[in-house]
């Protein structure tokens, strides 16, 4: 088994109303399940609005902060899930259903080891 990140890139910008965010928010849980029944899912974690982030630089041998995200961008890393599974196209079927469910961008990467 392999474990693959599965990237949810959100665009910049208001969260959707309620109305709008809970239907997703029901449908990206129940992939969730689905990811916990067979087995495979190993972390999911949402993430706060790019304006919390700080980003640490080394520079002449100190570190030096900045407040708010490395780049600016229309899309940004909202969360994301980490899976264990037995190969890539197995990784794909799950961001695809992850995708479907959120309708919006995932990324799949592997791991290194």
């Amino acid at each position: 088994m392999s474990h693959y990140l599965l990237s949810v890139i959100e665009p910049t910008g208001p969260r959707p109303a309620p109305e709008v965010l809970e239907p997703v928010m029901q449908a990206v849980g129940a992939v969730d399940q689905a990811m916990r029944d067979a087995g495979i899912w190993v972390y999911s974690g949402g993430l706060h609005d790019p304006s919390t982030a700080t980003v640490l630089r080394a520079k002449d041998g100190d570190v030096v902060t900045t407040d708010g995200p490395f780049a600016e961008a229309r899309e940004h890393l909202g969360g994301f899930t980490i899976v264990d599974v037995g190969d890539l196209d197995a990784a794909m079927d799950w961001g695809g259903q992850l995708a479907v469910a959120s309708g919006l961008p995932i990324e799949v990467r592997p791991f290194r080891y």
